[in-house]
């Protein structure tokens, strides 16, 4: 199973978060190095998850239209 890691960008849902997962890309050109960012919708059964938590994440099967993710870990 895939994992990522992230911080926590948003609680409003019942039982679901969205989390942001910051990445690292070379440009192909210009060899300079810039962030990109995806967002993930993942399930939080307990609704444990506070905002700006870094959490991690492991894919799961569909859950909904949108989440595939569900919580493995959390930090404080």
């Amino acid at each position: 199973m895939r994992t990522k890691t992230g911080i926590v960008t948003s609680t409003k849902m019942d039982k679901t978060i969205v989390v942001t997962v910051d990445s690292y890309k070379t440009h192909p050109k210009y060899k300079k190095r810039y962030k990109d960012s995806s967002k993930f919708y993942a399930h939080d059964e307990a609704n444990s998850c506070v905002l700006g938590q870094t959490v991690t994440i492991e894919e799961t099967i569909p859950l909904s239209k949108m989440k595939r993710w569900k919580i493995t870990t959390q930090a404080e």
